[in-house]
C-alpha cells in the first residue's frame, strides 16, 4: 500500500504545473509595460536611486543627473553601481518609444522601461523586460511611504518579486 500511495503521489506532481520562469529579478512568465504617457522632458534632473534589487543596492547612495540633449535624448551623469562599489557614470540615453530608453552601459546598449512615474515625476520605477535590472528613483532621497508602496506594487505587477527590493 505505501508503495501505491507513493506512485500516486509521484504521478500527481508530475501533473503539476512547473513554477513560472524567472530571468534575473522578474518572473519572465509575467506581462510588463512601460509608460505609455511618458513626458521625457520632465524626466530631465537628478534622481536619486532610492531602492533597488541585487548588488546594486549595496553600493551605497547612487544619483543619477538626466541632462536633456535634444528630444527624446539625455546625458547621464553621477555613481553607479561597479564591481569595486559606487563609480563615476557618464553616458548617453535616448528615448526609443513610449517609456522606453536605450542607454549606453559597459556591456553595451541597455533598454530600460520606465514602469511608472508619479504624476508629479517626484518617483519613478525603471525595469528590464529580462528582469536583470529594476530601481525605484525619487528626486529627494528619502520617499514618501505611500510612493514607496505605489513603486512596489508596481513591480509586482509588472513581475518583479518585491521583497527582493532593498531600500539605498
Amino acid at each position: 500500500m505505501p508503495r501505491r500511495a507513493l506512485a500516486l503521489c509521484l504521478a500527481l506532481a508530475a501533473c503539476a504545473a512547473p513554477p513560472p520562469p524567472v530571468s534575473g529579478y522578474r518572473d519572465s512568465a509575467a506581462l510588463i509595460s512601460s509608460a505609455a504617457a511618458f513626458d521625457p522632458a520632465r524626466f530631465a534632473d537628478v534622481w536619486h536611486v532610492a531602492a533597488a534589487y541585487g548588488d546594486e543596492a549595496r553600493c551605497g547612495p547612487l544619483t543619477e543627473t538626466w541632462a536633456a540633449t535634444g528630444p527624446g535624448r539625455y546625458r547621464v551623469t553621477g555613481t553607479a553601481c561597479g564591481p569595486s562599489g559606487a563609480r563615476a557614470l557618464a553616458t548617453d540615453a535616448v528615448v526609443t518609444g513610449p517609456g522606453r530608453i536605450t542607454r549606453d552601459e559597459a556591456g553595451g546598449p541597455a533598454e530600460l522601461w520606465v514602469l511608472w512615474v508619479d504624476a508629479d515625476y517626484r518617483v519613478a520605477v525603471i525595469g528590464t523586460p529580462t528582469g536583470r535590472f529594476a530601481r525605484v528613483l525619487s528626486r529627494t532621497p528619502e520617499v514618501r511611504p505611500d510612493l514607496m508602496q505605489a513603486a512596489r506594487d508596481v513591480l509586482k505587477f509588472n513581475g518583479y518579486d518585491p521583497a527582493g527590493l532593498q531600500p539605498i
